[in-house]
C-alpha cells in the first residue's frame, strides 16, 4: 500500500500530514507558511516525491449547512491545479469542526496558548486524514 498525504489548506498555511504504509494512521508533518503559489506546490511535489505519494486528501471547508462557500471554491480550485500538475488523486474530506478538534487537542496536550497556532493546521491535516482512514478501513 502507498502513503496517502493530507492537507488542510488555508489562506496563509497548509497543513500536512502524512499516512502510515498500511493507511492505519495519520502524522503530522509540517505547517508550510504560504509565500506563492509556485513556492507551495514546490513543496508539495518535494513532500509527493519524498512519501511516494499517489492520493491526497484534501480537508473541504463547508457551510453548517454542507454547501461550498468561498472558502471551499479556494480548496478546490488549489486542489484541481494540484492534481493537474503532479497527477495525483484528490480525495475531499469534509473538514467541519477540525479546526475546533484540533485546538481541543492541544489544549487537553497542555499546549500553551501562544504556541497552539504553531501547530494548529498540521494537526487539523492530520484530523482530515485520520477521519479518511477510518472512514476507509
Amino acid at each position: 500500500m502507498k502513503r496517502i498525504l493530507g492537507l488542510d489548506v488555508g489562506d496563509k498555511t497548509i497543513g500536512v500530514s502524512v499516512s502510515d504504509l498500511m493507511g492505519i494512521t495519520a502524522q503530522g508533518v509540517e505547517t508550510i507558511i504560504r509565500k506563492s503559489n509556485r513556492e507551495d506546490y514546490e513543496r508539495l511535489k518535494e513532500l509527493i516525491d519524498q512519501y511516494e505519494i499517489e492520493d491526497v486528501v484534501v480537508g473541504l471547508p463547508k457551510n453548517m449547512n454542507g454547501t461550498i462557500g468561498p472558502q471551499g471554491e479556494k480548496t478546490i480550485k488549489f486542489a484541481n491545479k494540484l492534481k493537474n500538475k503532479f497527477q495525483i488523486n484528490i480525495i475531499y474530506q469534509d473538514e467541519r469542526m477540525t479546526s475546533m478538534t484540533a485546538e481541543r487537542v492541544l489544549i487537553e496536550g497542555s499546549v500553551r496558548r501562544e504556541n497552539r497556532k504553531k501547530y494548529i493546521d498540521k494537526v487539523a491535516a492530520v484530523i482530515i486524514l485520520q477521519s479518511y482512514l477510518d472512514s476507509i478501513s
